[in-house]
């Protein structure tokens, strides 16, 4: 197999043709990490001993109440790119299309599971995020914090402190982290825990705008959910088409919401994400065959099914 410098090295010098922005987001397990990416990219000899950017200030608190449905701008609009939209890293002059280079840091909201998934405690883990935030706003990358197994680990049980999860979010992004993304790595998350947890964050302080909700579908309760979330304000979701992934410290963990299905919920209810979730249940379908595993995504099945009937 390929190193990870030449399949970055290809991914970025062969973009593909797309009429939209492309955002690669890489994860990042420590500065040396970050720092072999940089050198990869062709971004210059990396230096972690720069100085690093003033923080932003604490977000302001927000009321306790669950945000409308509707929002100040438009009441179905539904970004159709999560991420390194507003302000990309410049793409090289032989790009075919705009695209952005972003990393992702990870913390845990429990102590097994960080041990277990990172081999340090929460606090370690959040200082390792530190210099790693730093370098990486220095050099103009947008940052993505994740909180796993906020709504439930496979070590410490379903409940976990909504309190902690909202105070590593409240760190990430006043390291500098441009938005964090709250996961239910387990899939343990139900809807009173889930809008529980969502007012836990704005107690802290905490804009929506600043957040993505990750659901995993193991129990079935992914996309309800995402629509507990959707009318709490939430409007960045991550998913995964045709329902892939897991979690190799999860037992019994299943993918990442599917793709289609989340569209095909966010458009019953007359949200405009800008997706053609036709397409995209094409690409479900391709996916799942190329790694030769079954296609997860019931909505996407059933779409294809009538467009073949």
């Amino acid at each position: 197999m390929a190193n990870s410098a030449e399949v970055l090295n290809y991914i970025l010098g062969h973009p593909p043709e797309a009429s939209h922005h492309i955002a690669y987001n890489f994860l990042i397990p420590n500065l040396k990490g970050l720092e072999n990416l940089i050198r990869a990219s062709g971004d210059g000899n990396p230096s972690s001993e720069e100085a690093p950017p003033t923080p932003p200030p604490s977000p302001k608190p927000e009321s306790e109440e669950p945000a409308p449905i509707t929002s100040t701008e438009d009441p179905n609009e539904m970004p159709s790119s999560t991420s390194g939209v507003d302000n990309p890293v410049e793409p090289a002059k032989s790009s075919s299309a705009p695209f952005s280079v972003e990393i992702s840091l990870f913390a845990a909201a429990t102590e097994a599971f960080s041990k277990a998934n990172t081999n340090c405690t929460i606090a370690e883990s959040l200082e390792r995020c530190k210099p790693i935030v730093a370098l990486a706003k220095s050099r103009n990358l947008r940052v993505r914090g994740y909180v796993s197994v906020a709504l439930g680990c496979p070590y410490e049980g379903p409940n976990v402190s909504p309190s902690r999860v909202a105070d590593i979010t409240a760190t990430l992004l006043e390291m500098g982290a441009d938005e964090v993304s709250v996961a239910d790595t387990t899939g343990m998350g139900t809807a009173p825990r889930t809008q529980e947890l969502l007012k836990a964050l704005s107690s802290a302080g905490i804009a929506n705008k600043d957040l993505a909700l990750h659901f995993h579908d193991t129990y079935g309760q992914a996309l309800v959910n995402a629509v507990v979330a959707l009318e709490y304000g939430i409007r960045t979701f991550d998913s995964s088409v045709g329902g892939l992934g897991g979690c190799p410290y999860s037992k019994g963990a299943t993918g990442n919401v599917a793709t289609e299905d989340l569209i095909y919920c966010l458009h019953s209810l007359g949200a405009r994400t800008g997706v053609d979730i036709e397409k995209m249940a094409e690409i479900g379908k391709w996916i799942s065959s190329e790694l030769g595993r079954p296609n997860d995504s019931r909505a996407g099945k059933a779409l294809l099914a009538r467009l073949a009937s």
